[in-house]
């Protein structure tokens, strides 16, 4: 079926930017100073508007509980917090352990940090609180300071603690200096630096970060004492030290754990499967722990078959608060800064997804303000690092939540746990939460399906997705994230620094142009060259751009200029030298001569040749084998419509280029440049006698219009001059050298 094509038609002169400005009168902003916008923000903190909307920004509950619809989003928001309760407290247990922590203070952080985020959260869906990457993050830290078989750090703050004290006082530690991160970099409005982290990166860094979380939780499953390893390298030491023990392994955790890995993925498929028809997600997690809480208590476990378990929970209250240690803080602070950022950078993508789906706004830098309180507030009540988890922000969203109400809600069901009911989760095997956490890992693991897709759509940015994930996974998180982020970059730089280039020509009765590689039916005016680069021009691509622009016009122009004023001079040197040895074949062997540029000196740097009494056509057929190479081309035209910016560096080699065409006749043209690059062109005393305005013009087809008509006379296929020139003194001896070696079509005397 053919597509149907309007047309249209448009009758206006050609223009130049020049001529533009002429005819079209701009309007003359004036730039703000920085004292200007600081007057700005004093006269708006008077103003009572702008107070209550930076109120509002600060508590975004004030906004979403104005337009609290209690009929209709009450019951679904309760419904919300109780099934997302249970998923949170079933996680905070289990990630506990990643965070090399007793389970029970994975309840804390399902509690505390929603306190506050309650408030302050700019998102209404997302559910706060352990994350699996995070508690890792976490966790390295606690081992490499508190380590399983050593010594713990020589910190003041350790002296009279027990291992777990000492280890929930590093937790405790981080988080705090996380918030503070997170809390600084909120208030300096640097929300936009999770742009930096790509998808790609991020489900690369995931990925491994699931690697690392499944190979820690293998000596739960598999009932083995294996020390926290932290540090590069740390995922190879482990595994080593788990197959040295592979024979010890206890049999009852091992089946206990493949039966509930086993039913808990078939009832998620299921979940998955029929979740149009299900009003909530059937809660496996839950049931299977009651499960096996009921039975390790009823078999007696602990001591029958030397399971390890819970233990210990705290019961009908919460510990004290504690202050973080320094020590901790200045030993920790590189590993707590991608802490802080990966945090943000899962959370803040996650909300982004249900803000569009239920059509609210979310501000990045609120959340990350939001996130440094919550951090900081329960890090003083012995939580760990909080973020979210797309697993248990689904189930809050899909069981019908509306606001944050249903968050509060599950914050509750973990205070409630915590204070009343800790007592029953006392027997429950360690290996029921390591299976839940592995089970729980299907959607991070999946991800390695992206490789085939990126490396078939796009291989840097496979590059990047194989690299942050092979570096994370042998390295570390942290490094891992850095090695991930240096990729990231590279790619940016790698992509600006070797453009695309290309040369354009005219689609046939059209005013557009194409890479005359790419269409079959194409036209390239003779002497005319249409070069485009798709990228901003500066210090690092100057030269490849000036590199990519001789390949495409065929020659260098500095070549050729130094090459005619070899020429030139040799010719000065043979008339002012009244010698007998000026004959056809002297002047044959003087300009064959071949020449090395490798060997110039300052006599052979490019001269001016408008001022010469006489006129060379160069792509004439010369005589006597003369080695100047031809320039076929009359115009040469620059697109400039992808160029977004030039630096100094890249000012320089622009006008260096082309003065080079200029001087060997070429007309250079400009088109389609950003007005803010021509200004900046003007501030830096761009333009000279050679190097004019009147080479800007505003579209391609404009430059291509002035072109054709400037050169209309011209026959197709040759280049005809016409100058004249005075020679004075000339004997008519020399006259006839000249006519035997170029031939009168190529060099005129006028005396």
């Amino acid at each position: 079926m053919a597509t149907l094509r309007k047309q249209y038609a448009v009758a206006r002169p050609v223009y130049s930017e020049d001529s533009f400005a002429e005819d079209h009168e701009k309007v003359h902003r004036v730039r703000k100073t920085m004292l200007d916008h600081l007057k700005e923000f004093l006269e708006c903190c008077k103003n009572l508007s702008r107070q209550r909307k930076a109120v509002l920004s600060l508590l975004p509950i004030i906004g979403w509980m104005r337009i609290y619809r209690v009929k209709e989003w009450l019951l679904g928001d309760v419904v919300s917090g109780i099934s997302t309760g249970l998923v949170a407290i079933m996680q905070g247990l289990a990630f506990s352990m990643l965070a090399s922590l007793p389970p029970s203070y994975g309840l804390y952080t399902a509690f505390f940090p929603m306190l506050t985020y309650f408030f302050l959260g700019s998102s209404r869906h997302i559910s706060i609180g352990s994350f699996p990457v995070l508690s890792l993050m976490i966790g390295a830290v606690v081992t490499r300071l508190v380590p399983d078989g050593g010594p713990s750090a020589n910190f003041p703050g350790f002296e009279g603690l027990n291992m777990t004290q000492q280890r929930v006082l590093v937790a405790s530690s981080v988080t705090f200096l996380t918030g503070i991160f997170q809390l600084a970099m909120g208030l300096l409005q640097v929300g936009f630096i999770v742009i930096y982290l790509s998808d790609t990166l991020v489900s690369g860094f995931t990925t491994a970060a699931a690697v690392h979380i499944l190979v820690s939780q293998l000596k739960f499953v598999l009932g083995l004492v294996v020390p926290g390893i932290s540090g590069p390298l740390s995922i190879i030491y482990t595994l080593e030290k788990i197959f040295v023990q592979i024979t010890s392994t206890n049999i009852c955790d091992l089946v206990m754990s493949i039966i509930i890995m086993v039913i808990v993925f078939i009832v998620k498929e299921m979940n998955d499967m029929y979740k149009a028809k299900l009003p909530v997600p059937i809660p496996i997690e839950v049931v299977m722990t009651v499960i096996a809480c009921g039975t390790s208590y009823g078999l007696n476990f602990k001591d029958r078959y030397g399971v390890d378990i819970v233990g210990k929970m705290p019961s009908f209250r919460y510990e004290a608060p504690i202050a973080p240690d320094m020590d901790v803080f200045k030993d920790s602070a590189v590993e707590a800064f991608p802490i802080a950022i990966v945090g943000f950078a899962v959370a803040f993508s996650v909300a982004k997804v249900y803000s569009i789906k239920h059509d609210y706004a979310i501000d990045g830098n609120q959340e990350l303000i939001a996130f440094g309180v919550s951090n900081i507030f329960g890090a003083s009540f012995r939580s760990f690092a909080a973020s979210t988890a797309l697993s248990r922000t689904a189930v809050q969203e899909s069981s019908g939540g509306r606001t944050q109400i249903a968050g509060l809600i599950s914050a509750m069901m973990a205070m409630i746990v915590t204070v009343a009911l800790g007592f029953l989760l006392e027997p429950l095997p360690t290996s029921v939460l390591g299976a839940l956490v592995i089970v729980n890992l299907k959607g991070m693991l999946m991800q390695f399906r992206e490789i085939p897709y990126l490396w078939r759509r796009d291989k840097p940015e496979c590059v990047v997705w194989v690299g942050t994930c092979l570096g994370a996974i042998l390295l570390g998180l942290d490094i891992g994230l850095a090695v991930g982020l240096g990729l990231e970059l590279l790619t940016v730089i790698f992509r600006a620094q070797f453009p695309r280039c290309s040369v354009l020509a005219n689609i046939p009765g059209t005013d557009l142009y194409r890479d005359r590689k790419d269409y079959l039916n194409i036209v390239e005016p003779t002497g005319v060259k249409i070069f485009r680069i798709p990228s901003p021009i500066f210090f690092a691509n100057i030269e490849f751009f000036k590199d990519k622009l001789v390949e495409a016009v065929g020659f260098n122009p500095l070549r050729v200029l130094r090459k005619r004023n070899k020429a030139f001079r040799k010719i000065e040197k043979l008339l002012q030298t009244n010698s007998d040895d000026i004959t056809e074949k002297g002047l044959r062997n003087l300009f064959s001569k071949p020449t090395d540029d490798s060997d110039m000196n300052m006599k052979d740097l490019p001269a001016d040749l408008k001022d010469l009494p006489f006129r060379v056509d160069w792509n004439a057929e010369l005589a006597g084998n003369i080695g100047v190479p031809r320039v076929d081309i009359h115009s040469l035209i620059l697109d400039f419509s992808a160029v977004s910016f030039l630096d100094i560096s890249a000012l320089k080699g622009l006008k260096m280029v082309l003065k080079d065409f200029i001087r060997i006749d070429v007309d250079v043209y400009i088109v389609s440049c950003d007005v803010y690059i021509i200004e900046k062109l003007h501030s830096c005393m761009f333009f000279d006698d050679d190097v004019q305005t009147s080479i800007f013009f505003p579209t391609l087809h404009d430059a291509m219009l002035h072109v054709l008509g400037k050169h209309k006379g011209k026959i197709k296929g040759m280049v005809v001059r016409k100058t004249s020139f005075i020679l004075s003194a000339l004997s008519h001896r020399i006259s006839s050298c000249f006519e035997m070696l170029f031939g009168k079509s190529l060099l005129k005397f006028i005396v």
